[in-house]
C-alpha cells in the first residue's frame, strides 16, 4: 500500500532538522511505490482506452498451446503440431514422425524402410521459419472474416493488403512486372491452371482449343485438362509435334503452357508455337532466387506463381496469376469465384504475414551483398545455399554412375543475389 505523506509548509529557517530528516527518509522509502503507482496508472489508462476490458488476453491460451507444442524436438525426426496436440498416459506429447521413424519421440528408425523420393515437398524451408517463428506467426481470432467476402460493402473476395504484398515481393526480387496488371488468387496455382485454360478456350466452337506443352512437361497440365473433360478444350501432348502443322495453327486455338524454369528439368524455356491463334500461359512457379538465377523481369501476358515455391507453405494452397488483359482477368476471376468462392480468408491472412516477413527481412538492409546481411532473416540467401548443396550431392551421385547421367544446367548471373549462381532446382 502507498502511504500518503503530508508535506508541511517549508520552514523559514532550519530550526527543525530532525523533522526534515524524517521527511527525507520517508520520501526515499516511498520512491519505489510512487514509481509503481505511476506505471500502474499508465497501464490503467491504456486498458481504459480499450473497447472491451474482458477481451484482453483472449489469445493467451492459444499462444500457450502453440508454444507448448513447438518446444518438443521429437529427436529431430518429427513434430508436435498444435492441431494434433495429444498426450500419452504419462502426459507426454505424442510426436508425428517423419517417414522411416517411429516411437513416441520418433527416436526409433524403421528397419528396412524405403525412402519415397516420388515428388518434391518444400520442407527444406522449415528451419528458416522456425528461426523466424515470431516474425512469421499469425494469430487468427475465431470471428476473423467469417463472411464469404473479404469486404461486405465491396463484395471483394481478395485481400487488398495481400495483393499489395504480392506486388511488393515481385518488385523486391525483380522477377516479374506487376505494374498495370491484374492479379487473381487461386487455391494453389493448380486451380489456376484450368481457370486459365477455361478463360482462353472458345465457347461452343466447332473446334475445341488444343492444350499443349513442350516435353518434358509438368503432369498437372494434362491432368487438369483431362479430368475436367471440357468440350471446349482437349489435351494434345507435346507442343513440338505441332510446329509444322500450319493448317491447324491457322484454324485452331492452341493453348501452350511454358514452364520456366521447367519442371522437371529446371531449364529456362520459351514458347514453341507461334501464330495469331496461339495463347501462351507462362508458369514461373520456380522463378525465385533459391531455385534459379533471376536474369530478367518476366512480362508475359499470363504468368502463374505459387506460395509453395516461394515460402515453402504448400499446405496453405495459394497461387496467383498476373494478367495483362482485363477481359482474360475477368474470366479467370469469375471461374475461381464460381468454383470455390475465392481463396480461404485464413490462407490469405497467413500469406500476407509470410510475405510481409520476407519483405521486412530484406528491408533491414540497403544492399543485397551477402557480407552485409543476416542470412537467418533473408529467405533467399538462406535457401539458395541449401538447394545448391543438395544439387551438388545429386551431381556427385550421378557422376559415379555408369548407367545414368544428369543434364547440364549452366551457371547464370542472378540480378537479385548479385553474383553468378550455379543450378539449384
Amino acid at each position: 500500500m502507498i502511504r500518503q505523506v503530508l508535506m508541511p509548509k517549508p520552514p523559514t529557517n532550519s530550526s527543525h532538522p530532525p523533522l526534515n530528516s524524517l521527511l527525507l527518509l520517508s520520501l526515499l522509502l516511498n520512491a519505489p511505490c510512487f514509481a509503481i503507482f505511476a506505471k500502474h496508472g499508465q497501464l490503467l489508462t491504456r486498458y481504459r482506452n480499450s473497447d472491451n476490458l474482458q477481451g484482453l488476453g483472449w489469445s493467451r491460451k492459444a499462444a500457450e498451446e502453440a508454444e507448448a507444442a513447438a518446444k518438443y524436438h521429437c529427436s529431430g525426426h518429427g513434430y508436435v503440431f498444435v492441431d494434433t496436440f495429444d498426450m500419452d498416459e504419462k502426459g507426454t506429447p505424442i510426436c508425428e514422425c517423419n517417414g522411416c521413424f517411429t516411437g513416441p519421440d520418433c527416436s526409433q528408425m524403421v528397419a528396412d524402410c524405403v525412402a519415397d523420393a516420388n515428388s518434391g515437398d518444400p520442407l527444406f524451408l522449415e528451419p528458416f521459419w522456425i528461426a523466424n517463428s515470431e516474425a512469421g506467426a499469425t494469430v487468427v481470432p475465431a470471428w476473423y472474416r467469417m463472411s464469404y467476402r473479404i469486404n461486405d460493402a465491396e463484395g471483394s473476395v481478395v485481400s487488398p493488403v495481400l495483393e499489395k504484398q504480392i506486388r511488393a515481393i515481385h518488385a523486391l526480387v525483380g522477377n516479374a512486372i506487376t505494374q498495370g496488371r491484374y492479379i487473381v488468387l487461386g487455391t494453389g496455382s493448380t486451380q489456376l491452371i484450368n481457370a486459365v485454360i477455361n478463360s482462353l478456350s472458345p465457347t461452343h466452337a466447332s473446334n475445341p482449343a488444343l492444350v499443349v506443352a513442350a516435353a518434358p512437361s509438368y503432369g498437372a497440365y494434362r491432368g487438369q485438362t483431362e479430368i475436367f473433360d471440357s468440350a471446349d478444350n482437349l489435351w494434345k501432348g507435346d507442343a513440338r509435334a505441332w510446329t509444322k502443322q500450319t493448317k491447324s495453327l491457322n484454324s485452331t486455338t492452341f493453348i501452350e503452357f511454358v514452364t520456366s524454369p521447367n519442371n522437371p528439368d529446371a531449364l529456362l524455356k520459351e514458347a514453341v508455337l507461334e501464330g495469331e491463334n496461339v495463347r501462351t500461359i507462362n508458369d514461373h512457379a520456380y522463378y525465385w532466387p533459391h531455385f534459379t538465377a533471376i536474369s530478367h523481369q518476366a512480362e508475359e501476358d499470363i504468368m502463374l506463381f505459387t506460395l509453395s515455391k516461394l515460402s515453402g507453405h504448400a499446405g496453405s494452397r495459394l497461387g496467383w496469376a498476373i494478367i495483362k488483359d482485363y477481359n482474360v482477368y475477368q474470366k479467370i476471376f469469375q471461374y475461381v469465384r464460381s468454383n470455390t468462392l475465392g481463396v480461404s480468408h485464413d490462407t490469405q491472412i497467413r500469406a500476407t504475414r509470410l510475405l510481409r516477413t520476407i519483405i521486412n527481412g530484406y528491408g533491414k538492409t540497403k544492399t543485397m551483398e551477402v557480407v552485409n546481411i543476416d542470412k537467418k532473416q533473408m529467405i533467399f540467401h538462406y535457401a539458395y545455399p541449401v538447394m545448391r548443396s543438395r544439387w551438388e550431392k545429386i551431381e556427385r551421385i550421378f557422376k559415379s554412375s555408369n548407367r545414368f547421367s544428369l543434364q547440364s544446367v549452366e551457371p547464370l548471373y542472378c540480378n537479385f543475389l548479385r553474383k553468378v549462381t550455379g543450378p539449384s532446382p
